[in-house]
């Protein structure tokens, strides 16, 4: 034992404290006696004390800080915690509350957790990656905070978001906490209330732009890059400017996706995958609508083109089957201006001509949907209550059982209740949230609404990709992700069955997820072939399972 060790610091370090777990050969090694109770826990009596603290607490965002505060004294005891009671904790994890979290993280910052790599110390970055003590990091999400869920800049607090999305790639995904590591790029902030906050923590200065912004960036990802040269690294809610541009820039130079717009996408695929299944369709069938043309939105046009081009249908005709639209109504190439990343989704003019419509520079959801009859009805606006009663009820009458996907988050941006929409198409919706939502009860029955959560499929992708050092993420790992969950949809099974399987089941969904991603990696020659008994100890090896050992503490 070194002369400087203080077993102070032990009880500090959250990667092997163990509380009143240690035991009494491990107290009488650590010089613990005195410093915790006389009793020895198990670590199922931590669970359940904890878990009495957990209920005790008066709020949500109580909650969250209660689980951050075990987070931050006791990794092993958290994720023992959370995963024993994950539908109930997950909300509190992520989303709705890491919203409230992210508005509020100036005020609730208590421990350090994380990086911060800010603009005015732009000369320093690649000494404050080189000085960080982790050696060995699988997975990074990194952040600078422009678009966080559907509530805009906000700025640092963007932190909260990588911190809870790496929380999930352990409880899903088995990767070793110490193995993680959440990025906040601080480069300003455009909210002027936390400009004027004496608070705020982050950088008080409106964000850079342009060339200075892609300079900074690029200084970033190459620090890191060259301290952990095998790293995933996971783009999270970067504003619509950056997000799509960041990612075709880097994920051939480094391994990376991005969750808002693969992970969001592929999700919605399963969903719809099992939801066609049901309705004994095919994909190139359905006439989709997307409202919403940003990086989510096109992410996901594009998702599902690919899809269909990979199950043989002409990417011509794939695209004619998405119509999106956006702030300027229904994008088509009759419009002054389109965005770039839309032009492809443009309607032709001869199409449009034929239409009744009241403003050919704004066709609204409601005419788009009086002229195509969509089977599929997709939300990524952030504008809560966009899918009125008149337009849901209009879809219903040309569809036996529309597929409705009101995906904003946080709650309060959802385009939709599950609960009118239900009402609206008289129990014959299937409806997928990007939020939680309560059960809802109609005409007697207890229908279950699904949240389309990324959570369902990043964890998979992400063990996969760093299982097997795939040298890159591709498009077909995502397809392969969304297959795969699509058939472990209760619905296919009972007709009041939820559109996704429970929770509990997802870490082992996820190996299953990781095993196909690895499959995937194999054959673009992404990572070296195996055989299958081999692929499975790929992953086995690399998962972390929450309980104490004496390892970190000899």
């Amino acid at each position: 034992m070194s002369p400087d060790y203080n077993p102070e610091h032990l009880l500090r370090d959250p990667l092997v404290n163990k509380g009143t777990a240690f035991s009494s050969e491990e107290r009488d090694r650590l010089k613990l006696h005195g410093l915790i109770p006389y009793h020895i826990s198990t670590l199922e009596e931590q669970v359940q004390r904890r878990y009495h603290n957990f209920k005790a607490q008066p709020s949500d965002l109580a909650r969250h800080l209660f689980l951050s505060s075990v987070h931050n004294r006791n990794e092993v005891l958290f994720y023992r915690l959370v995963s024993e009671n994950i539908t109930e904790m997950l909300p509190y994890i992520y989303t709705p509350t890491v919203g409230d979290v992210s508005l509020n993280y100036s005020y609730l910052y208590t421990d350090p957790r994380g990086l911060y790599l800010s603009y005015p110390l732009r000369d320093k970055i690649e000494d404050i990656v080189q000085n960080l003590p982790h050696d060995d990091i699988d997975v990074i999400v990194i952040t600078d905070g422009e678009r966080i869920l559907g509530l805009g800049d906000l700025g640092a607090g963007g932190m909260a978001v990588s911190i809870g999305k790496l929380a999930l790639y352990t409880i899903f995904g088995g990767i070793h906490p110490a193995k993680t590591l959440p990025i906040l790029i601080d480069v300003g902030t455009h909210n002027p209330t936390l400009l004027s906050d004496p608070l705020y923590l982050g950088w008080r200065k409106p964000r850079i732009s342009g060339a200075e912004y892609d300079e900074f960036i690029d200084l970033c990802v190459t620090a890191l890059q060259k301290r952990y040269p095998h790293v995933l690294l996971q783009w999270e809610d970067f504003g619509r400017e950056h997000a799509q541009p960041l990612l075709e820039r880097y994920r051939h130079k480094i391994c990376s996706f991005n969750d808002d717009i693969q992970g969001t996408a592929s999700v919605a695929l399963a969903a719809l995958l099992a939801a066609i299944r049901i309705n004994q369709s095919q994909l190139h069938q359905q006439k989709i609508v997307l409202f919403g043309g940003g990086s989510a939105g096109l992410g996901i046009a594009r998702h599902f083109v690919g899809a269909m081009i990979a199950a043989g249908i002409p990417e011509d005709k794939a695209r004619k089957e998405i119509y999106v639209i956006d702030i300027q109504g229904l994008v088509h190439e009759g419009l002054s201006e389109i965005p770039p990343h839309q032009r492809p989704f443009a309607r032709s003019p001869e199409e449009i001509a034929t239409w009744s419509v009241k403003n050919r520079s704004h066709i609204t959801l409601e005419e788009v949907i009086q002229e195509v009859h969509p089977t599929v009805l997709i939300g990524v606006s952030t504008q809560s209550g966009a899918f009125t009663e008149s337009a849901i009820r209009q879809m219903a009458e040309h569809t036996p059982r529309p597929i409705i996907f009101p995906l904003s988050n946080p709650t309060s941006k959802c385009e939709a209740h599950p609960a009118d929409l239900l009402q609206w198409t008289k129990g014959k919706a299937i409806i997928a949230t990007g939020s939680p939502f309560e059960e809802v009860f109609y005409e007697g029955k207890k229908i279950p609404i699904a949240q389309c959560n990324n959570v369902y499929i990043f964890p998979g992708v992400g063990l996969g990709v760093i299982a097997c050092k795939a040298k890159e993420v591709t498009e077909a790992m995502f397809y392969k992700a969304a297959e795969i969950l699509s058939q472990h949809s209760p619905l296919l099974i009972h007709p009041q069955g939820n559109l996704f399987p429970p929770l509990e089941k997802l870490r082992a969904i996820s190996r299953e997820i990781a095993l196909g991603v690895i499959q995937v990696a194999q054959e673009e020659g992404l990572a070296a072939p195996t055989d299958l008994k081999t692929r499975e100890k790929m992953i086995d090896d690399a998962i972390w399972t929450p309980v104490y050992t004496d390892k970190a503490l000899s």
